[in-house]
């Protein structure tokens, strides 16, 4: 009884190790029209993962929001449904290029990397309600990280908002060639974690599908896992 209870022990302990994990599911077909709607044929049978906590693994009580993912030989898509209180959005919108320091008004977010052998060097990329984007090559090891934010991915989004409802959707099509250099295939492993901010300071809501534990979201050992998968 004692080995069993060992045992068992070892493996409770082993899996909680285990990091977090979110399934990309591939698609032979791109979107080349995003919707960013979660009851197309797209997105209706895709799984969500979801982000109802703080960055100090508090619940924050209306905002769990839904995350999906998938890939296809050539893009990695995200969709996000977000639930909101109040909308806090950057007066005189630009989306016909990018925003920097858009983190300062309502985004959802994407931290992604493929390196697990520098996990400091990863991608960031963001959204708002209103359709503005910022993607960033970050590298905390760089003296001049703030620099990132020049760095051009070619991505794609898509964004719409329900005021009845009080929730807003968003879409990200990225290129597989923006985050990696390997072969893309069933089995592909990234690192990650998604993020949204909501509201005014000082009432600012934050969200993350992993806790950092921190102030900052820039906290690579927290992140979760995707793993590309077939249906």
């Amino acid at each position: 009884m004692r080995l069993l209870a060992t045992l068992l022990l070892a493996a409770v302990a082993a899996a909680a190790q285990e990091p977090a994990l979110i399934e990309s599911v591939y698609s032979a077909k791109e979107e080349n029209t995003l919707t960013a709607n979660p009851s197309s044929g797209f997105w209706r049978k895709i799984p969500a993962i979801t982000a109802e906590n703080d960055p100090m693994g508090r619940a924050v009580p209306g905002h769990r929001t839904a995350i999906r993912s998938r890939w296809t030989n050539h893009n990695i898509y995200f969709l996000y449904v977000c639930p909101y209180d109040e909308l806090y959005l950057k007066p005189n919108p630009v989306t016909n290029a990018e925003t920097n320091q858009l983190w300062n008004w309502d985004v959802a977010e994407v931290f992604i990397g493929s390196d697990f052998q520098n996990i400091k060097r990863y991608k960031e990329f963001e959204v708002s309600p209103q359709g503005e984007w910022v993607d960033l090559d970050i590298d905390l090891g760089s003296p001049h990280k703030e620099d990132g934010w020049t760095w051009n991915s070619g991505f794609e989004i898509k964004t719409r908002v329900d005021r009845k409802s009080k929730i807003w959707y968003a879409e990200m099509k990225i290129p597989f060639q923006a985050i990696d250099s390997r072969a893309i295939a069933v089995g592909v492993r990234y690192r990650v974690n998604f993020y949204r901010i909501e509201g005014p300071k000082p009432d600012r809501k934050f969200i993350a599908w992993q806790p950092t534990h921190s102030d900052s979201y820039h906290v690579p050992e927290a992140f979760g896992q995707m793993l590309l998968v077939r249906p």
